[in-house]
């Protein structure tokens, strides 16, 4: 089997990013990657650093270690460190400082990329839905997504739905009366019953006639009737 030759890692054009949701997600990323390597910088290397940063919707972000006032003074002073002029000793308040500003700074990157894996997870659960609700039939779908047309085809069909459910218990209920009344038996007023009068309507039964009182019949013996 022949593979394919790979592309591999193309370069990204450097440009403005045009679809606003795309620029957002970008920015939040690139964002959170560019705070993680000032924090690795300050902790690897001990560091000085002020990050300020405005979205495109004007929301402020900021990362400083191990404070504001240090490095804004450093640099307008332009003095270097405290604990390279002190021979490597540094105040215990300003270690104290930096520690808490340290773990802070760790916090603050733990909960970025929390933030970036549950709205990525957010992302993906909301292609899912949308993928899903694409193959699901439109009536079936939430009401609240249907327009003006397809809420009057559902109102009609309900309608013919309502008037086939009341005709069903229509007949429902005058069948059962149907089947009592033909359960009942009717006297047949034309029915002909054997006239005991006439001995030719009487049936004979072994070979005695009902109307000759015990007298034989010639045709089965030969006797006297």
């Amino acid at each position: 089997m022949v593979r394919k030759p790979s592309m591999g890692r193309q370069k990204i054009e450097i440009k403005r990013i045009e679809q606003e949701d795309s620029r957002q997600v970008t920015f939040s990323k690139r964002r959170a990657g560019l705070f993680k390597k000032a924090s690795e910088l300050c902790i690897l290397c001990g560091a000085h650093a002020s990050i300020i940063v405005f979205s495109p919707a004007g929301k402020v972000f900021s990362f400083v270690h191990p404070s504001v006032e240090a490095v804004v003074d450093r640099y307008l002073s332009g003095s270097p460190a405290t604990d390279v002029v002190s021979g490597g000793t540094v105040s215990l308040l300003d270690a104290h400082r930096g520690v808490n500003q340290r773990e802070l700074t760790r916090q603050h990157t733990e909960l970025v990329y929390q933030f970036e894996a549950e709205k990525k997870k957010g992302e993906q659960q909301q292609q899912l839905k949308k993928a899903n609700q694409q193959n699901v039939p439109w009536w079936e779908g939430p009401i609240e997504n249907l327009g003006l047309h397809e809420l009057e085809r559902i109102q009609y069909h309900m309608g013919q739905l309502k008037s086939r459910v009341a005709n069903g218990i229509s007949q429902a209920a005058f069948f059962p009366q149907m089947s009592i009344m033909n359960s009942i038996e009717m006297p047949d007023h034309y029915e002909t019953k054997p006239n005991p009068n006439n001995p030719a309507m009487v049936p004979r039964a072994y070979g005695f006639a009902y109307g000759g009182y015990g007298g034989f019949d010639r045709g089965m013996t030969g006797g006297f009737y």
